[in-house]
Parts: C-alpha cells; structure tokens; sequence
C-alpha cells in the first residue's frame, strides 16, 4: 500500500514533491485563516464602537473593512480550489501504483478468494479514504500549530475560568482537557466498529462471490443458499446499525455541547467587561480551531474505523503473495 507509490522509481516524481505541495498549500491555507482571525478582532473592535459611539466610524471606513475580508476569502479559495484538484490526483496516482503492483502479481492473486475485490474496489476505497482523512489530519496539525500560539497568548487576557480557576493559559488547558476528554469516551463508545466493519466485508463478499458464480453456473445461487448469506448481511448490518446508534448519540451530543464551551470558559471575563467584543471573537475562534484539531479523531471516528477496515483486508491480501508459488518480481 506505501512502498509501491512511496518507494516506487515510477511514481518518485509524484510522490514526494506532491505530498509537499500539499503540505505547502495547507500551511498557506492556515496562515490565510490565521490573518482572518485576526481581522475578526478588529472588525467586531470597529462594530462596538460604532455602536457604542454613534458617527465614530465612517461608512468608507466600514466598508473598507469588509474589502479586506473579501480579498482575504478569495484568496483563501483559490488556493483551496487549486490544493482540492491537486490532492485528487495525487490520491488518484497513489491509487494507480497499487493498482499496477497488485496486477504484476496477477497470475498468482487471481487464485485468492475475492482478489478481483482487493484490487478495484479496496484500492479505490483506500484512495478516497485517504484523499479525506490524509487532508484533515494534515490541515488540523497545521491549524494546531498555527493556532495554538495564538490562543496561549490571548489566553494572557482572561484571568480565570469556571473549575479551573484562576490558572496562567486557562483557555489552553480547558480546550486540551475537553478535547482529549470527548476523544477517550468516543474511542471506548465506538470500539466495536472496527471488528464489525470488517466482518460487514467478509459476509458481503461471500454473498456476492455465490451471485458471481452464478452468473455462469446455473446450479449455484439457489434460494436456500441465497437466503443463508443474506441473512448473515443482514445480521450483520443491524448489529453495526446498532452500535453506531448510540456512537452517534455520544458523539453529536459532545460536539454540540463544544459549541457553548469557550463562552463557558469566557464567562468569568465576559461579566467583568475587561475584554472587547473584538478580543471575545478572537478568543472563540482560536479556542474553536485548537479545540477542533484537537478533536480530529472523533471527528473521524467513523472514517478511521472504514480505513481500518480496508487497511486489515489489503494486509491480508499482500500476506498472501508470499504463500503462493511461482513469484513473479514486480518493479513497483
């Protein structure tokens, strides 16, 4: 799955220097929303006074304003545009080259039960995986990097917050806790998804080899059999529909409830006016990306749980290349 796009001659001058493109364009991408955040600050700073000063802000001023979040926002998709058709492709070659390593084995993989499966619809799946998952993982570490500083410096300015008290970089700690917190309980709510995905693939699998089979030999696919298989599907998708009902609720009710945390935290200081409506809008911003790269793995749960899935079934299908006889050496 790695070795033969990352490892590959043929595939050297995608892979490298487009997975650093890709981390160029979101580093970019991060800076574009970090100055956002930042305009953020003044333009809700410029609201306030006009609201609480009648004639203080002129309408050129106003405007001029809402000109620089426009530019900052074209910019930022452009680039977003740009890095979104670039990371397909790139995606798309990464699935080119395990898709020519697998066909070089061929002759011997097409012995395997379900090779035909591995190599078109596993690699596909890993593809586009990998094209969402690998670009949020990347763009919440950069966010992180980026957004942390920021929020440990304006965290100077709230002198303390409910549970913790009065603690130097409160708001850091509070996101940090609440997001390792949501990460933990989802993980152990959901920790029968992977196991339960995977077998959903078996049964699929062994349900549509009889109907292939079928296809060509009258004999097979009778109703008994097909009704034994089918079951097994069916048994299967209940249980998973079952255990992603409650993974669902745990998880909307934490992220909804992270929505109202960082006006939690900011109360104390909220109440006591010693911040602007400028700062305040910062703040939660800031707190919303830190805690957000934060929370990636339970926003992703589900996702990780499908790449597991099929990372466990191309394992499975490369272990048994080596079982085989009569190897036949592929250049990727």
């Amino acid at each position: 799955m790695f070795k033969s796009f990352f490892m590959s001659r043929q595939s050297l001058y995608w892979a490298w220097p487009g997975a650093a493109l890709i981390f160029f364009g979101t580093w970019y991408q991060v800076q574009i929303d970090v100055s956002i955040n930042e305009w953020f600050g003044s333009f809700y700073d410029v609201v306030q006074k006009a609201l609480g000063s009648p004639g203080t802000v002129t309408l050129p001023e106003f405007f001029g304003f809402l000109f620089t979040f426009a530019k900052l926002a074209g910019v930022y998709v452009l680039v977003a545009v740009f890095l979104g058709f670039f990371t397909k492709h790139w995606v798309f070659r990464w699935r080119e080259a395990m898709n020519n390593h697998y066909m070089a084995y061929w002759p011997r993989l097409r012995q395997i039960e379900g090779a035909s499966q591995r190599v078109q619809e596993d690699t596909k799946r890993f593809a586009n995986i990998m094209e969402s998952l690998g670009s949020n993982m990347i763009d919440s570490l950069m966010t992180l990097v980026a957004f942390l500083p920021i929020l440990w410096t304006l965290s100077k300015k709230v002198s303390e917050v409910p549970l913790l008290g009065a603690v130097d970089h409160a708001l850091v700690y509070a996101a940090v806790l609440f997001a390792i917190f949501g990460t933990v309980v989802l993980a152990f709510i959901g920790i029968k998804l992977p196991g339960l995905e995977f077998n959903n693939q078996k049964v699929e699998a062994a349900y549509r080899k009889e109907l292939v089979h079928a296809e060509d030999d009258a004999s097979r696919a009778a109703p008994p059999v097909v009704q034994s298989l089918f079951s097994q599907v069916r048994t299967n998708y209940f249980r998973l529909f079952f255990h992603y009902m409650y993974f669902d609720v745990a998880k909307y009710s934490y992220l909804q409830f992270g929505v109202i945390v960082p006006y939690i935290a900011l109360g104390p200081t909220i109440v006591s006016g010693v911040i602007t409506l400028g700062v305040m809008q910062q703040i939660v911003r800031a707190f919303g990306r830190v805690e957000s790269s934060f929370q990636f793995l339970v926003r992703s749960w589900s996702t990780i749980v499908e790449l597991i899935s099929v990372y466990k079934r191309l394992r499975a299908f490369e272990a048994e290349i080596g079982t085989l006889p009569d190897p036949v050496v592929a250049e990727a």
